[in-house]
């Protein structure tokens, strides 16, 4: 029995090593979509080899604004994420992510937008698929878990779920997009704040427990802030009370009480560093989990 499944994205090329390594989780990462030579050999190639090591199998969709207000862009984005899917399925991917992107209209138009194309999507996609709605950093995107949740009551679908980028959730609700101060933030960001945004997530989550993390800093370009990956112990959110929070979390509300769940967390951070961030942020977690096993 595994509490929950751990790793980070990984090209074809490097699988291997991810698998030497122990992880038990694996995302195709976005780019793998955009590449004209990544034909469907390719990932089938990635199933063949993944499916007999990995315990789960994730693919995050290339970078598309899914709302437009240009029809034929529009079509050309559906398309592109059509053959995305596809690909994903080929690879064995059991949830597909999205980034939602921009605003568009400004209103509730937006979430409709994001709603009708997931509705074209679920329909070529094969029947275990899931796909995750990342939550955003930034008031300027969608991507609040309050509008994700419009979104899957819109769509009425249990194959609609958050994936819970969590130093996104942190920006966003202590306002770091808004007034940059990430010290200040840090300082909320303890054992009972996490609690609360992984509640608020279990909420909307079926099937999946989708959780991804690395830490950041930020630049601004002009009076915009933009989050900036970091290695893991160089940035924000600080590690130890959200692996606390995860810890107790995971055992208490979910493990014990039986929820039909899998759980998984993704990390996100820079590639230089990753594999040795991945195995740090998972024993991090794994050391909190013993006390309450």
């Amino acid at each position: 029995m595994i509490l929950f499944d751990w790793g980070t994205y990984n090209a074809l090329n490097t699988l291997k090593k991810a698998a030497v390594l122990g992880t038990k989780l694996t995302e195709i990462p976005p780019w793998d979509f955009s590449r004209r030579t990544r034909g469907m050999e390719y990932f089938e190639a990635y199933k063949e080899f993944a499916a007999k090591v990995f315990t789960t199998i994730t693919a995050h969709g290339p970078y598309y604004n899914l709302v437009t207000d240009h029809p034929e862009i529009g079509k050309r984005v559906e398309r592109a994420l059509k053959v995305a899917v596809n690909k994903a399925a080929a690879a064995g991917a059991e949830i597909f992510n999205l980034h939602i992107g921009w605003r568009v209209y400004m209103d509730q138009r937006d979430l409709e937008a994001v709603a009708d194309l997931l509705k074209k999507l679920l329909e070529v996609a094969p029947e275990n698929m899931y796909f995750s709605l990342e939550t955003t950093y930034t008031r300027r995107q969608l991507g609040s878990l309050d509008e994700i949740k419009a979104i899957i009551e819109m769509i009425g679908s249990d194959r609609i779920i958050p994936s819970l980028q969590l130093e996104n959730v942190f920006m966003y609700e202590t306002r770091v997009d808004q007034h940059g101060n990430f010290i200040l933030a840090d300082k909320q960001a303890d054992l009972q704040f996490w609690t609360k945004i992984l509640r608020k997530g279990l909420e909307l989550s079926k099937g999946f427990l989708s959780l991804r993390f690395s830490q950041v800093t930020g630049v601004y370009f002009g009076r915009r802030l933009l989050k900036k990956r970091v290695p893991l112990g160089k940035g924000y959110p600080s590690l130890e009370p959200l692996a606390e929070a995860l810890a107790e979390f995971m055992v208490k509300e979910v493990h014990e009480k039986g929820l039909a769940l899998r759980m998984h967390i993704i990390y996100t951070g820079p590639p230089e560093t990753k594999y040795e961030d991945t195995i740090s942020l998972y024993a991090s977690i794994m050391k909190k989990v013993v006390k309450h096993l």
